[in-house]
Order: C-alpha cells, then structure tokens, then sequence
C-alpha cells in the first residue's frame, strides 16, 4: 500500500477553480494531492489539506469537441472534485512522480482529420511543455488507434499508457491535467499555448517524430534542372477526382514531377511520401490533413467542390495552413465540373440556391455537396494555379 506525504498545496491554488470551461474543451490544470480512480467511480479527486478550501465538483467529457452533439455522447464522462477530508478520500495503491494527462480517444477517432484536430493537436499543446515526463491516463483507450500513431505517442511520453476505464487500482500524482487544450480546428494559439506553441511547431514536431528528412521545399533556383514533385491525393470514394490521369499529364507538362496516392494506414510511410513532395493538391478532405508532414515554404492546393463550402475550406484547411510556414492556394470548381450535374438538373435549388440547401442542415447539406460530389477539373481552367505554384517554389 502506497501512502502519499502530505503534498503542500497553495492558499491561492486551493482558491482557484479546478477546471477552465471552454468552447471546444474544459480543462483541469490540478496541483496538489490528486487521486485517480478510473473503473467504476471514473474519478479525479483533488484532496485539499485545509478545511477552509472549497468542495468543488465539475463533469468533464475530455475530448476536444465539447459543441459537437454527435461526439460528445460517446465520451465518457470524467468526475474531478475536490475533497477536504483526508480519512474519507480513497488511499493511494500507486505513486507517481510525474504529471498525467487524462483523455478520451472516442468521438470521431478513426477520421484522419478528428485524428489530428480533435486529437494529436490539442495533445501536443497540453503535452509538450513536459519534454516527455508526463504519464496519459486514456479514457475510451483504443489501442488499435495509438498502435497507428506510436511514434508520436512514443515522443510525447515515456511512460506506460494507463487504460483509465479498466484499472481499478488508485493512481496517484502531484499534477493532472484532465482535458486537452484546444483553440480551433487543426491550430494552435499560441497566447494560450503554456509554451507559446504554434503549429509550426506541432509540424516541426511530426517530421522529427517520424525522421522526415526535409526541412524545406524545394528552391527552383537552386536546382535548375530538378523537376519539383507534386503529390496529388486521389480519394477512392467521394470527391474523387474523376479525370486524375489528364490532370496527371497536365502537371507533367507544366513541370512537376507527379505521384498519385490515398495514403493508407502505414502512417510512417506516407508522412516519408509526403515530406518527399513540394506541392500537395486535393479535394477538400481528410487526406488534405497531411500538409503537416510537409517541408516548410512548400504549397498545399485545397480543391473545394461546389456547393458554397468556402467556409468549410477556410475553416479546416485554409486558415491552418496560412497560420504555418506553408504557402496555400485555393481553387473553387464550377458547376461545369461537378458531377452532380449527372444526378441534378440545373435548374434544381442544388445549383441555383446552394444557400437554401445549407439550411437544410449540416447532414443533409452534406450527403449532397460532400458525399454525392466528385470532381472533373477543368484543366484550361485549373493551369494557372500549377503555374503559381511553380513562380511560388521559385521565390
């Protein structure tokens, strides 16, 4: 039996609220005698020498997604309070002497975009200022899912993962932090990261976790003669580009070098193709979230189908990007080379009013301009943006 010595807590940290409530996440930053207890009771007790401190109780579901009705259901809910009485507080079986970090990996695990926005980003800034002493207490534990990201969990700790929902035993630490820090998608505010992180540095980071060789994109004017290489990400399913071998010849003639893939599990490998590119260009989607393991000055094209989704682009891929060392470039399709004039006649509210389509809510909106949609570039039309690319390399 492990029996903790009476930690020395702070007349002002005992003031201080446990948790911070935000819009994407809460988070509790708790110094002092804390005891985790994860199967069964799903608790977080921070036990106060004074009985003059206050009793406080929050419920915090630790996924950054708070807002999000569809995600939140599935996480589980972690109870922190505080408690002023030593006797009655549940004894210690385990002692640690780093910090921990309780998160959930539930939600929308599994989307490669959720992956890193709701995720390995808001991770990174709660976890990093540690240099890998910090200890996950993980909620919802997937290990299937960790195993795809090892290395980067690997980095960021050193110590065992504990499985919250299954061990039954009494953790006990000086520092816990339950809940990620999250500001907006796929970014990091860096007035609000502990380090002042950014995502160059979340960027800086992959390509050192997964030994990516390049640190910056290539300068055409210090290879003449070296054609630059453009990555082009060809979704199997939705939002496929439907003549990839003529934009393939197009950017061939224009000057690239070209490689066609999805990605795939085997992260390792991608994030080497990836980092090997100058360029990377695709339809607005999951496989656009691999601008992270990009050398720096290099450009990444976002494809937005029709439909009035410049928001959508902005939101989870433009921003982002500008916000780093990345050069962006953006190209919105016309009606003309979407496919839903195969399944919509045009005079239909899809193409006259895309607005009144948005009204009819995120799902539905969705199964139309997001799901139904592939894409058949107009190459006349889609040149230049290659063409800048290319002045862009060279600059």
């Amino acid at each position: 039996m492990f029996f903790p010595l009476c930690w020395n807590v702070d007349v002002e940290a005992q003031m201080r609220p446990l948790c911070e409530a935000g819009y994407r996440s809460d988070v509790c930053d708790i110094h002092g005698d804390i005891r985790i207890i994860g199967k069964d009771l799903s608790s977080v007790i921070l036990v106060t020498p004074s009985r003059a401190a206050r009793n406080e109780s929050w419920q915090v579901r630790p996924y950054a997604r708070k807002w999000d009705h569809g995600a939140m259901p599935h996480v589980k809910v972690v109870n922190v309070r505080s408690e002023n009485d030593y006797v009655a507080a549940p004894q210690c079986t385990v002692g640690h002497t780093v910090p921990a970090i309780v998160f959930a990996t539930a939600g929308y695990i599994g989307n490669y975009f959720h992956d890193f926005t709701d995720v390995l980003v808001p991770l990174f800034q709660t976890a990093r200022q540690f240099d890998g002493e910090v200890q996950f207490v993980i909620s919802s534990c997937n290990f299937w899912w960790i195993r795809k990201y090892k290395p980067y969990f690997d980095k960021l700790s050193r110590y065992e993962i504990i499985d919250y929902d299954k061990d039954a035993r009494v953790h006990c630490y000086k520092h816990v932090i339950v809940g990620l820090r999250s500001d907006q998608d796929m970014m990091i505010d860096p007035s609000k990261s502990p380090m002042g992180y950014t995502m160059s540095d979340f960027m800086g980071f992959m390509r050192r976790t997964y030994s990516l060789d390049r640190d910056h994109a290539l300068r055409i004017s210090e290879a003449p003669g070296k054609k630059p290489r453009l990555l082009i990400i060809s979704r199997s399913q939705t939002r496929r580009f439907v003549n990839v071998n003529k934009i393939v010849g197009m950017a061939k003639k224009v000057g690239f070098e070209v490689v066609v893939s999805e990605g795939g599990f085997d992260l390792a490998n991608f994030s080497r193709v990836v980092n090997s590119c100058d360029v990377l260009m695709g339809v607005h989607g999951a496989g656009l979230t691999n601008f992270v393991f990009l050398p720096p000055d290099a450009v990444l094209i976002q494809v937005v189908p029709f439909g009035g989704l410049d928001w959508v682009a902005s939101t989870y891929f433009a921003k982002p990007a500008m916000e780093t060392q990345l050069k962006y470039l953006e190209y919105t399709i016309g009606e003309d080379e979407s496919t839903l004039t195969e399944l919509f006649p045009r005079d239909d509210p899809v193409f006259r009013d895309p607005k009144a389509i948005h009204k009819l809510g995120w799902f539905q909106m969705g199964e139309i301009y997001l799901t139904k949609q592939n894409v058949r570039l107009d190459l006349k039309r889609f040149k230049p943006v290659l063409q800048k690319a290319l002045r862009l390399l060279r600059e």
